[in-house]
């Protein structure tokens, strides 16, 4: 294999299968079955709450733990039973692990070292400065917060340069302005397709911004697995869209007519409706859902009304979250900008038909915002 100008191998991101994948402990079912193959070279979020199962993928993946049942399958070759020592891998956890005897800087140019890497010192330097740690590389890790251990952590499995890359929720222990930072940096590094990542996150705008796929896992389930915006667009299930969506996505139980949906205060949504719901034409339950960000203050043409009372108004960073009381059940929605809005106050929300998913009987998705419709 040819040598790269610094000395280190030049290594080519892994296609990861995983084939029938179950993992089971007694009587727990921690993994049910599903095939999931990586895309090469690209990131994949393994996006689902605590205990969804990321964490047991994953260290199967790495070939920490073993499958109960399936193959995981690397380049073509069944690396099932090949324990983690003999495989590229690089793995970053929610808590720290870093060497308690050796520096920040000998921390970060330990795989750089095994690699050979001529410019260790300067390849120490640029990962500490784009991880912030610059000013640290002469202290001991024990010298450091929890955060900026977890920053060493990330600098030396950025420095190891292996093919296949797992993080389960790396910033999940940083402030907050440092991981909005480190999110931006991630996915431009990510984003080289020197390396097979797969990022585990319980956040749906972290998914958003690394971009790249996304495999919805919860219960121990593999849910929906696609391009990021793809999935969040269009969410194949209920379950998806709630894993999917912060704030929850507004659910609303309503009935199939002639028309479009018939809705808790008689309303009448204007949507027409796909031909698989058919049966349900006649007055089948139907979920409407509305992300929070399609509900707004100020109407725009063709919006439906939605009244209601304000239960609490709170500022998150540059947007406001206001619940409202309505006829359809507790609504969220998420307004851009500072809104001071009084407690108990009248407001009236407006929405687009266009921007409704329609979920059926069996929470299925039956119909997606029409800028998400196929022909």
């Amino acid at each position: 294999m040819p040598r790269a100008a610094d000395g280190a191998q030049k290594r080519a991101a892994v296609e990861l299968v995983l084939e029938g994948i179950g993992k089971r402990a007694g009587a727990e079912t921690w993994l049910h079955s599903m095939d999931l193959a990586l895309h090469g070279g690209a990131v994949t979020v393994l996006l689902g709450a605590t205990q969804a199962g990321k964490t047991s993928l994953m260290r199967i993946m790495a070939g920490l733990d073993a499958p109960s049942t399936g193959r995981v399958r690397v380049d073509g070759r069944d690396v099932t039973g090949m324990p983690v020592r003999e495989r590229n891998v690089a793995m970053v956890y929610q808590q720290f692990i870093n060497y308690p005897s050796l520096t920040v800087a000998d921390n970060i140019a330990s795989p750089l070292k095994l690699r050979g890497d001529r410019n260790v010192a300067q390849r120490v330097h640029e990962l500490a400065a784009r991880l912030h740690i610059e000013m640290f590389l002469d202290r001991y890790p024990a010298e450091l917060s929890g955060g900026q251990q977890q920053r060493v952590a990330l600098a030396r499995a950025l420095a190891k340069g292996a093919p296949l890359m797992l993080l389960d929720e790396p910033l999940v222990n940083l402030d907050y302005k440092l991981r909005e930072e480190l999110r931006e940096e991630l996915s431009q590094l990510f984003a080289t397709g020197d390396s097979t990542v797969v990022y585990a996150t319980t956040e749906p705008g972290e998914a958003l911004l690394l971009g790249g796929y996304t495999a919805v896992v919860d219960a121990g389930e593999l849910l929906q697995y696609g391009p990021t915006a793809e999935v969040f667009h269009a969410p194949n299930s209920l379950r998806v869209a709630r894993a999917f969506s912060d704030p929850p996505m507004n659910l609303v139980a309503a009935q199939a007519v002639e028309d479009g949906l018939r809705l808790p205060d008689a309303a009448l949504l204007p949507l027409a409706l796909p031909d698989s719901l058919h049966d349900a034409r006649q007055g089948g339950a139907l979920t409407l859902g509305l992300r929070a960000n399609a509900l707004r203050l100020q109407a725009q043409p063709g919006d439906m009304a939605v009244p209601g009372h304000v239960e609490l108004a709170e500022i998150s960073g540059s947007d406001t979250f206001v619940h409202a009381s309505t006829p359809w059940g507790e609504l969220v929605a998420q307004l851009t900008g500072v809104h001071h809005i009084a407690l108990g106050s009248a407001v009236t929300l407006y929405l687009n038909p266009a921007q409704a998913y329609v979920f059926n009987v069996d929470g299925a998705l039956a119909l997606a915002p029409a800028r998400m419709q196929r022909s």
